[in-house]
């Protein structure tokens, strides 16, 4: 299901952009495919300018289609998952994990080789006595590399805990439409328009934590 999914979701992107750059390319007035991946792309870029910093703009520019990329699979594969019968890659645990060790390793040795050891000096703020060097460093290591793990996990977490919400309540609304009872009907509307609510809740999460995983 991860595998089949995630070449799903592979194949529509590379669907809408067949549809804009086809051809040679856009039109000067854009049509709704072409307004869409405009709207994607400005929208990955501004992030990218804003949260790299001490850097040129072309510099930076050279992380925009790794950032982009992810980006545009978590926004394309986190709303899949609210149609029935599809399935949520990003709600396992093991495909957001390796998604972020993957950007975390990445990160890591981009760091290495356009800083060499001085990448580690995030860890050692200025004027720090040397006797409390070593524990500083360690302490800030710790996190840094926990940022791997955190990542993956909120993630997973906001993505399984919605789709549970949706599911059982969905469940004992089916239940009670059932159970042919005449007060099970008059009161299946409540947990009905809850489902409801709550789907359109998943759906604004499923978006914005593409946005947030992105940043983080």
């Amino acid at each position: 299901n991860p595998a089949l999914f995630m070449l799903l979701t592979l194949s529509l992107v590379l669907l809408l952009f067949h549809f804009v750059t086809k051809k040679g390319g856009g039109n000067s007035v854009p049509n709704a495919w072409q307004s869409l991946v405009e709207l994607l792309y400005d929208f990955v870029l501004n992030p990218v300018n804003e949260q790299i910093g001490g850097l040129s703009g072309n510099v930076k520019q050279k992380f925009f289609p790794r950032i982009s990329v992810t980006f545009t699979f978590l926004l394309f594969r986190n709303p899949q998952g609210m149609i029935p019968y599809s399935f949520t890659v990003t709600s396992h645990f093991l495909i957001t994990l390796g998604l972020s060790f993957s950007l975390f390793i990445g990160i890591t040795i981009v760091g290495f080789k356009k800083n060499g050891l001085h990448f580690l000096s995030f860890s050692l703020p200025a004027g720090v006595p040397l006797p409390l060097a070593p524990f500083l460093v360690l302490l800030e290591l710790i996190p840094h590399c926990f940022r791997a793990l955190s990542s993956g996990i909120r993630l997973f977490a906001n993505m399984m805990a919605g789709h549970s919400s949706v599911k059982i309540l969905s469940g004992s609304a089916w239940t009670m439409l059932c159970m042919n009872d005449l007060l099970y009907f008059i009161g299946d509307p409540g947990p009905l328009f809850i489902v409801l609510a709550l789907t359109g809740l998943e759906l604004g999460v499923a978006i914005s934590q593409a946005h947030v995983s992105t940043i983080s």
